[in-house]
């Protein structure tokens, strides 16, 4: 009598197979997904380079509770968005960032007072020219 065992098919060892597509492309599948589902929540990466040590850092900081509102705290001291200041967008109809750095932002008001109709400033708009002064201007404008 022959063994019955020689003739029967090979199971590979492990789980059984759950997909039609290899490994690879259920990670390109997956990782296509998750793409989808941050650029639907708004998220997008942002890919820098940074040395070494400081990315360690930056990583590490970035799971701590509150890391969202601090960074964005310290990105508004260094930047101001065009768009959300009326009269500053004026001021910059020749330019096409979204972006000024917050000392940029005071010299063009500082250059450009005459052409900035106080009266129209919103209080947003306000509290940052104020904000400009104390920091870059000695707490004045010079008009």
């Amino acid at each position: 009598m022959k063994n019955a065992s020689a003739h029967a098919p090979r199971v590979p060892p492990g789980r059984p197979r759950s997909s039609h597509l290899s490994r690879t492309e259920q990670l390109r599948v997956a990782k296509r997904a998750q793409r989808e589902r941050d650029g639907n929540a708004g998220l997008l990466e942002a890919r820098i380079k940074l040395p070494a040590k400081l990315s360690e850092r930056l990583l590490f900081a970035s799971r701590q509770p509150g890391f969202i509102d601090e960074l964005t705290r310290a990105l508004e001291a260094q930047t101001v968005e065009i768009n959300l200041y009326p009269q500053l967008k004026l001021l910059c109809w020749n330019r096409r960032g979204t972006y000024l750095s917050a000392e940029d932002a005071w010299n063009l008001y500082e250059r450009n007072w005459r052409f900035v109709e106080p009266a129209l400033l919103e209080p947003a708009e306000q509290r940052l020219i104020e904000m400009l002064a104390s920091r870059f201007g000695g707490g004045a404008l010079r008009a």
